[in-house]
């Protein structure tokens, strides 16, 4: 924490900054006032309508799904038709109580917010900051509850049943099957886990809420000050006295959730005992000298990338530091937008596939152009040398630079694999158009043969395979993230876009010969 070097300044700051301080937030709270009871019967009442209403046919469909699948085997169905239910009914009163929560939060903390955010922002005269102070955080307050009901509606629909879709399409492995001889066992691994387990995670839960409360108060506050942490930005600044009022609840609630958390703990025992008996099969041996020519990406090179040792970016815009992960979905869907226009013209995909995708009977919108877009990356990440990947606008996401959040360590790791295994194929130009082909259909063979980009496939049998599994893996990573929230909403702008651009009155669209450049800029 940095110490102030003249403090009378800082006294005086503070003393003018409380009253300004006190206006803008009652301003942000009568604004809320006005505001939160549209907004809660939007949110909780819209939410709460799509959760109850899809709760029937969550349940049979999960049931019907859970026997016509061939991924688990006849004991294992058994039990997880009888289980089903049960996150069912989890679901439905978290989504209840989740979406009464969000109504009242976001309807009063969003109108505060957005009244300090548009005091603070740069670049505007006073006039425009005293307007916006006053109109920021209401109607547009209200098209936020619907676009969160809709976000909402997109993620307990299509996102559920994309994901029973794949549990039906499972084939070609080897089916999932309980071992009922073990169960004996397991059960009464779990019993002594929760024996053992229940009363010392509560004494060390109790024993720590203490320390918890006062450490946290003091980060707090030492935060507060040095303006750093949560307060860093000046928005945040009028929650830092709530935060600390409300720390005890806190530590309350998470010594709650510790004590409750050890039964989950116990019965986590026969999880490992299960796992641990169903291993004492032989298993294989394998050689202990590989040919290094079949292995299309030596792992030991990939540990040496040096991501720490390069430099952070070569160009970047100045938006992307604090907006960065704003920065890097806003690129990519803007690349699916021109990539999308681009394919139109080059007659790859048509009206009937926007359309079809409208109707969940097509995945080329949310899986074949984000896959294509993602192989451009790879390809010009591979060209241009790049430790990371270069996406447009030449920002450039290396293992130093990325954003922080799970679903980014999610996404990183495994992109990186995906492209140093395309790096080390060596694929000819012919051999990358096919790559691009597969991605964008998904390997459908009609529709790869009709369209004449000047592909060819590999022609070692090997390589092939290689080439047709990362294109898999890919289409399977844009598929879990077509499932995200959001995700569908702004598809539906991407296909907008696209048929915006296509259908323009007075518009001479050139239609482009059926063979596409390497990359499309």
């Amino acid at each position: 924490m940095q110490i102030p070097k003249n403090l009378w300044f800082m006294i005086a700051y503070f003393i003018l900054f409380i009253p300004v301080f006190i206006f803008l937030f009652l301003l942000g709270f009568a604004k809320g006032a006005i505001i939160s009871p549209f907004v809660f019967l939007i949110i909780a009442f819209g939410d709460t309508g799509f959760v109850i209403g899809l709760w029937p046919l969550h349940l049979f469909w999960s049931i019907y799904c859970l026997i016509k699948t061939r991924k688990f085997g006849p004991f294992m169905k058994c039990l997880l038709i009888l289980l089903v239910p049960i996150p069912i009914a989890i679901w439905t009163v978290v989504g209840v109580t989740g979406s009464a929560i969000m109504g009242i939060g976001y309807g009063y903390v969003w109108p505060v917010m957005e009244t300090f955010k548009a005091i603070s922002k740069e670049g505007e005269s006073l006039a425009m900051k005293l307007v916006r102070v006053f109109t920021d955080g209401t109607w547009n307050n209200i098209w936020g509850a619907c676009t969160i009901v809709r976000d909402f509606a997109d993620f307990s629909f299509h996102s559920y049943f994309s994901v029973m879709d794949e549990l039906l399409d499972a084939r070609g492995e080897e089916p999932i099957e309980l071992k009922v001889a073990v169960l004996p066992g397991c059960l009464l691994s779990a019993i002594f886990g929760i024996v053992v387990d229940i009363p010392i995670i509560t004494l060390i839960t109790i024993y720590k809420t203490p320390i918890l409360l006062f450490k946290g108060w003091q980060r707090l506050i030492q935060d507060l000050i040095g303006r750093e942490g949560p307060f860093l930005e000046t928005v945040c600044v009028p929650f830092a006295g709530l935060w600390i009022l409300l720390w005890p609840v806190v530590a309350f609630f998470a010594m709650l959730l510790g004590i409750l958390s050890s039964l989950g703990f116990g019965c986590y025992a026969a999880v490992v005992a299960y796992e641990h008996l169903c291993t004492w099969a032989a298993r294989p041996r394998y050689r202990d000298i590989a040919d290094p020519g079949s292995d299309p990406m030596p792992l030991k090179e990939l540990r040496k990338q040096p991501d720490a040792e390069e430099p952070l970016i070569t160009q970047l815009s100045d938006e992307a530091n604090p907006l960065q992960a704003k920065v890097i979905w806003d690129n990519l869907f803007k690349a699916y937008e021109d990539i999308g226009v681009e394919l139109f013209r080059a007659r790859a995909i048509g009206l009937q596939d926007l359309e079809s995708w409208k109707h969940s009977k097509n995945k080329i919108v949310n899986i074949g152009i984000p896959a294509y877009v993602f192989l451009e990356c790879f390809l010009r990440s591979i060209k241009s040398g790049s430790a990371g990947f270069i996406i447009r606008d030449n920002v450039e996401i290396t293992g130093v630079n990325r954003p922080e959040g799970r679903i980014f360590d999610w996404l990183y790791e495994p992109m990186c694999v995906m492209k140093e295994q395309v790096r080390h194929m060596n694929l000819t130009e012919a051999e990358e158009l096919y790559f691009y082909k597969h991605c964008l259909y998904a390997g459908d063979i009609e529709k790869i043969e009709a369209w004449q980009n000047g592909g060819i496939p590999p022609s070692d049998e090997i390589k092939k395979a290689q080439l047709e599994g990362i294109s898999r893996r890919l289409q399977g990573l844009c598929l879990t993230l077509s499932r995200l929230p959001t995700s569908r909403r702004r598809f539906y702008k991407v296909v907008n876009k696209i048929e915006q651009e296509v259908t323009k009155p007075n518009n001479d669209i050139e239609i482009l010969p059926l063979t596409l450049p390497r990359q499309i800029t």
